[in-house]
């Protein structure tokens, strides 16, 4: 590493939308900096729905996979960000009692041995310094949030093992590996009583009378990245995917001043570092910026 070598963060991600629900104005934040930013997107969202019902029209649904390409590219424009497809195909969120089979084929079927390989050989590329991803969960049970781990933390390890698919390029190790912390308890709690403090109607009543606190991850927060100014580049960027996102709903019915103040930052978890930090943290590169500094 030498003094003009930038900075570069690597967020993994199962469909086209998650890079900007999850993480985006930290990525905004960090391309403002001068921090190289590529977004990895597992799948091309191709069973998702549409659930923007002006868009909910028999033309829409069928040019589904090309709209969800197009407006990823819009999003990652607003963003400022590089971004891949690793070129699985969605599997779709089960629903039923019992659950239905997973489709033949789709991402979450695929041996993770062999879904890492695109993702090793982009960082092997890329040689981000700090990788995202969602944890052992998934974020929420969708079978490629959960597969996008798999695939994440088995590539974090294997990326810089010369033995390890060695027809993929020259080894590279990230530095660190966090996972996304953005739904948690403690945040959407304090939106919750802050929308009630100015009279509104709040719209995570129904999230926390259905919310289990023995699954809540707030405790495992180790690091707020401030990032309120970005919050607008974030809501932009969401706007983008507009198969998937209601600009009338839930996701922006609380106020962008009320968010900025209440909750001003991005959460993770570190769950792997290779350098020193102290905990808790309000910097992905911290324990690396000391060597790899920003042009």
């Amino acid at each position: 590493m030498t003094d003009a070598d930038p900075l570069r963060l690597l967020a993994v991600h199962a469909h086209p939308d998650d890079e900007s629900s999850k993480g985006a104005a930290t990525m905004a934040k960090y391309v403002a900096e001068g921090v190289q930013v590529m977004v990895a997107t597992c799948t091309g969202g191709e069973r998702g729905s549409v659930l923007n019902p002006a868009l909910d029209r028999p033309e829409v649904w069928e040019r589904l996979p090309q709209l969800r390409a197009e407006e990823m590219a819009r999003a990652r424009e607003i963003l400022g960000v590089q971004q891949e497809f690793l070129g699985f195909v969605d599997s779709g969120l089960p629903e039923g009692d019992p659950l239905p089979p997973l489709p033949e084929g789709c991402f979450a079927l695929v041996p993770t041995e062999e879904a890492a390989a695109p993702l090793v050989g982009l960082i092997r590329r890329f040689r981000p310094h700090v990788v995202l991803t969602y944890d052992e969960r998934g974020g929420y049970p969708h079978p490629d949030h959960v597969k996008t781990h798999d695939v994440s933390v088995l590539a974090f390890e294997a990326a810089g093992d010369p033995e390890r698919y060695p027809d993929l390029g020259e080894p590279w190790q990230p530095s660190k590996l966090y996972y996304q912390m953005g739904f948690t308890l403690t945040r959407t709690r304090a939106l919750h009583e802050a929308m009630l403090e100015t009279g509104a109607e709040s719209p995570y009543a129904e999230w926390l009378a259905g919310w289990d606190p023995e699954r809540d991850m707030s405790h495992r927060v180790t690091t707020r990245v401030p990032c309120a100014e970005y919050f607008p580049v974030r809501d932009a960027a969401l706007i983008a995917h507009a198969t998937q996102i209601d600009p009338q709903g839930r996701w922006f019915a609380c106020p962008m001043d009320l968010q900025q103040r209440v909750w001003p930052t991005e959460d993770y978890e570190l769950a792997r570092s290779l350098v020193d930090s102290t905990l808790p943290e309000d910097d992905l590169f911290a324990g690396i910026r000391s060597e790899v500094p920003v042009p």
